[in-house]
């Protein structure tokens, strides 16, 4: 009978260390002032996240008020389905019934307020080339993909959404009752005139939304196929993920007076981090 290389502890340390230097086309750039490929006009020694997600997985970061998370479809069937916390008081968290209703608009876009149920921005997005995206149906959960792909686990075939934050929830120190309802971006939903919904699909490769974080932030991202994805086998792409030192949006830009409704969270998020040292 045959030994296996790492049925002993030096063989499995010797293996181990002989896949140091060997990339995959899914991981981090760590530290990610070496990621080769920056944005334009984004100096590489600013860069604080740099990662590839495979379909079927996830990622999370806090990030500093003033970052910019820069979120890219690699090969056009990403689903990033994102959660944001205040990094100091997580009981705060995005709220995607509030952000569509106080703004008036269910489909996301530059300008687009991510807004707190503390009626708080916690981030805007101020770039986005995709405008497939969705606030209305979330992630997928267990049971759905168990009964459609067969498993629904974090570790199987086709794990589902929820599970995935479930686990990235866990390295913040949250549980499953934190993982609320989120916005998904590349994979649009529609809705005609009698309520019934319209899965439009990806953009396409390279689509890219740009997000500014308004507050310190928990981010949670899983990238799986999107709940009303047609097609009969489980199918996400990659997902690349950038973030790079910044400043949060100012009283005298544009964006602050949008509208009454935005003026208003904005305010509401400065008066808040003013009190709190953090302006």
């Amino acid at each position: 009978m045959s030994v296996s290389s790492t049925s002993t502890t030096a063989g499995a340390r010797d293996h181990a260390r002989a896949q140091e230097g060997t990339a995959a086309e899914a991981q981090p750039t760590l530290p990610a002032t070496t990621h080769a490929t920056p944005p334009p006009d984004v100096p590489a020694a600013d860069l604080i996240w740099a990662e590839r997600v495979a379909g079927g997985n996830y990622t999370h970061k806090v990030l500093a008020r003033g970052s910019s998370l820069q979120l890219t479809d690699v090969h056009g069937n990403a689903c990033a389905s994102m959660l944001i916390f205040n990094a100091d008081q997580p009981w705060e968290r995005l709220n995607i019934a509030d952000t569509a209703k106080v703004q008036w608009q269910v489909y996301p876009g530059t300008g687009y307020c991510l807004l707190s149920d503390q009626a708080r921005v916690l981030a805007t997005i101020v770039e986005d080339t995709s405008g497939r995206h969705d606030t209305i149906f979330g992630t997928s959960a267990l049971l759905r993909n168990a009964q459609r792909y067969g498993d629904g686990t974090v570790h199987g075939g086709s794990p589902a959404g929820r599970e995935l934050f479930t686990v990235a929830a866990a390295k913040h120190g949250l549980g499953r009752r934190d993982v609320g309802p989120c916005i998904s971006f590349f994979q649009g939903v529609t809705i005609d005139p009698d309520g019934r919904p319209n899965f439009t699909g990806p953009a396409g490769p390279g689509a890219r939304v740009t997000l500014l974080i308004e507050m310190p932030a928990v981010v949670l991202i899983a990238n799986t196929a999107h709940p009303l994805d047609p097609r009969p086998d489980y199918s996400c792409g990659t997902l690349e993920v950038l973030a790079w030192r910044g400043e949060p949006t100012a009283p005298d830009e544009p964006q602050w007076t949008r509208s009454p409704e935005g003026r208003r969270a904005y305010t509401n998020t400065l008066d808040y981090l003013t009190a709190r040292g953090l302006a």
